[in-house]
């Protein structure tokens, strides 16, 4: 049977870890002290109750359960947080049996189909906000196993802003609308968000994620999943291991550019929501691999940081991940309100195999997601809705309760019971879940564990993993989001973070808001960051596939393109089984040189080059003169060639990028023919032209 280590002991060379001073905000003589609903004072409201630092919360405490209640009741019916949401069904197959590692059910027959359903959100907006502001994506599975449901919940990055649930109300309601103005919906550009992350130095991390092309995902079909939290992997024989959960798209991750977003967000705000659910339609069914990161509890001691700690991660250099088999969605809700916003998850649905660890986080949210769904869904029975219902058959003695659906028979509703039938419920020994025995001790506290304190070392690491480009965009996010913060101190304090993971990117930030640096707040961090090993994995541009696979391509065209040339390039499209629409100046069409009226899926209006991965123009000399003068067609191609697109365009069209401003460069192709045709798609399949982007645009 495994055995609780201890945690890793901090380094003798880092100073005694303490928390900047102002995260405390301790209250000075007469001003009010924070409180419970019942007036209690409360001494720390920054660390859940444990058994020990790294021991699990406790239920006994009072505080967090007053405070993480509230917070779930507070909007109905609509989710507080992952309000935006968009569904899709499918199902999940093992590679080979994993029964060395976990005795789940579901991850042992190769030949065995689980079925899924699968809710991708953002975190801020609310349901009618749109789909793609600069935010954390939720990735949350529920797989209907044999034994019962298993919700895997989690987000697109790997960490998270915080340590300890007793937080989580507070990072929320800080990245919400202002509660007095009630603005800005689905954006943490904004002074309360800043406030809280500037006083928070374990946000620091995430925030690098979150300021990083990962918070504007190209197509949910393109995100990564990962459980956020470390959990247990437990065999039949009782032996536990620790695991981080990560998914991966078998097309590859991508992004936007931000000022794309910006104007997807106008042109569509429905932009995610509509590619998933059209990608399923026409048969290109996204899918995901399932891997875990599998650490021996020997190898916990050996890392450089705390496993229970949920701002941090293992990088795939340290620890590969083995990948356990692959996801596909390939139907849509029938119902959205039925389906996509009536779904329940909770951490704690787990089948046997699968256990939790003592993540300060993670316990607060056992119990928090429950709660939720209480409150949203009108009671304990929303199990019996049909798409949180289990597929295997469950039988237990709860009776009654708001919206109670079943009809149970029979007089006996507890246990034992001498006259109840012989086909009730029992408990069983053998095939039921066990929780795995860990011995526990530690003092009753409210206290961060000291393994928890190094709050910069990662961040560094995430930052100086990314390719130039990446930086760059950090760089620009975060100069943005400061100029929106009105108080100086708060984007002084921020200053003085940023030179805590890395200097270079404090100065160009520094420059960017036009702000000395000489006025950037020293922080002083409890744990003197370290220079980590690069960690290649965390880029999503260093492994782009290059592919036209699951992507999408815009076909320009109006009377007299050549027909040739257009059925070339639908063609070869086809066989990189990337998706082709259409788009001509008004939504009835376009004959082409061949006499034949063809159908187009965009109006010129309708169909911004911001919908599209790639594009090309195929036009007419007679339609130049008309569209030289159309901003509507020059904002068109302006906007590909900004977002650093590669352009096809045939020899008619030329004028056009001239009239755009355009230059020439390798992203551009000249569509003569067959070999023209080859050229386009194999530089379209390298995606964005990043050597572009210094040339068109500053940070700031």
């Amino acid at each position: 049977m495994a055995s609780k280590k201890s945690p890793p002991a901090p380094s003798s060379a880092a100073p005694s870890p303490k928390l900047p001073a102002e995260t405390h905000q301790t209250a000075v003589e007469g001003q009010p002290h924070l409180t419970t609903n019942q007036g209690l004072p409360i001494s720390d409201n920054q660390n859940s109750l444990k058994a020990g630092v790294r021991g699990p919360v406790l239920l006994e405490d009072f505080i967090l359960r007053e405070k993480i209640t509230h917070f779930d009741h507070e909007r109905i019916p609509e989710r507080i947080v992952h309000a935006r949401g968009s569904g899709a069904h499918g199902f999940f197959q093992p590679y080979e049996p994993a029964a060395d590692i976990t005795e789940a059910g579901f991850l042992q027959d190769p030949k065995k189909k689980t079925e899924v359903f699968v809710r991708f959100s953002t975190v801020a907006g609310g349901a009618g906000s749109v789909d793609l502001p600069r935010d954390v994506r939720g990735f949350s599975v529920k797989f209907y196993t044999e034994q019962g449901n298993y919700d895997l919940v989690g987000n697109n990055m790997p960490v998270f802003f915080i340590q300890d649930a007793i937080k989580f109300p507070d990072v929320i309601h800080a990245v919400k609308m202002e509660p007095d103005r009630g603005f800005p919906q689905a954006a943490s550009a904004h002074a309360t968000f800043w406030d809280f992350i500037s006083l928070t130095p374990e946000s620091m991390h995430m925030i690098m994620w979150a300021m990083s092309d990962r918070a504007i995902p190209r197509s949910l079909r393109m995100i990564e999943g990962f459980g956020v939290h470390t959990f247990r992997f437990i065999t039949a024989e009782g032996v536990s291991r620790f695991v981080k959960f990560h998914w991966r798209p078998t097309i590859g991750s991508a992004a936007v550019v931000w000022d794309e977003a910006v104007k997807i967000s106008g042109a569509d705000p429905d932009f995610h929501r509509r590619d998933l659910w059209e990608a399923i339609n026409r048969g290109d069914f996204p899918e995901w691999e399932l891997g875990v990161q599998v650490i021996e509890e020997s190898q916990v001691a050996e890392l450089d940081f705390d496993l229970l700690d949920p701002t941090k991660l293992i990088p795939e250099e340290i620890i590969p991940i083995r990948m356990l088999g692959k996801m596909v969605l390939n139907r849509n809700p029938d119902n959205h309100f039925a389906e996509t916003e009536q779904v329940a998850f909770c951490p704690s649905h787990i089948v046997p195999g699968i256990g939790f660890s003592d993540d300060p986080l993670l316990q607060g949210r056992l119990l928090s997601y429950l709660d939720t769904q209480l409150s949203r869904l009108g009671g304990p029975n929303f199990h019996q809705i049909p798409v949180n219902a289990p597929r295997c058959p469950f039988s237990n003695n709860q009776r009654d309760g708001l919206r109670q659906m079943q009809v149970p028979k029979g007089r006996v509703a507890y246990e034992p019971s001498q006259i109840s039938p012989p086909e009730a419920p029992r408990e069983c020994p053998v095939h039921g879940f066990r929780t795995l025995p860990e011995a526990e001790t530690g003092e009753k506290l409210r206290k961060r564990s000291e393994t928890f304190a190094d709050h910069y070392s990662q961040a560094r690491l995430f930052y100086r993993s990314m390719t130039e480009p990446e930086q760059t965009h950090i760089a620009s996010a975060l100069a943005f989001e400061l100029a929106k913060v009105e108080v100086i101190d708060i984007r002084n304090r921020m200053l003085g973070h940023l030179g805590n993971i890395d200097e270079g990117l404090q100065q160009t930030v520094a420059d960017a808001l036009g702000m000395p640096l000489a006025n950037a707040m020293a922080i002083q961090p409890a744990v003197a960051p370290r220079d980590l090993d690069r960690s290649p994995s965390l880029s999503l541009i260093g492994k782009d596939p290059h592919t036209l696979k699951g992507r999408k391509a815009g076909i320009f065209i109006t009377d007299g393109a050549d027909a040739e040339l257009l059925a070339a390039l639908q063609a070869a499209f086809k066989k990189e089984k990337a998706a082709v629409e259409l788009i001509a100046p008004k939504i009835g069409g376009a004959t082409t040189s061949d006499g034949v009226l063809v159908a187009v899926d965009h109006a010129l209006s309708g169909g911004p080059s911001v919908f599209f991965d790639t594009v090309a123009i195929l036009a007419s000399e007679d339609a130049m003169a008309d569209l030289a003068r159309e901003a509507a067609a020059v904002n068109w191609v302006r906007d590909a060639f900004g977002h650093l697109k590669v352009i096809g365009y045939s020899l008619e069209a030329a004028p056009l990028l001239d009239v755009a401003g355009v230059e020439p460069d390798e992203g551009t192709i000249l569509l003569e023919g067959a070999k023209g045709v080859k050229a386009f798609i194999n530089t379209a399949r390298g995606g964005r032209r990043w050597e572009r982007e210094p040339t068109l645009r500053s940070i700031g």
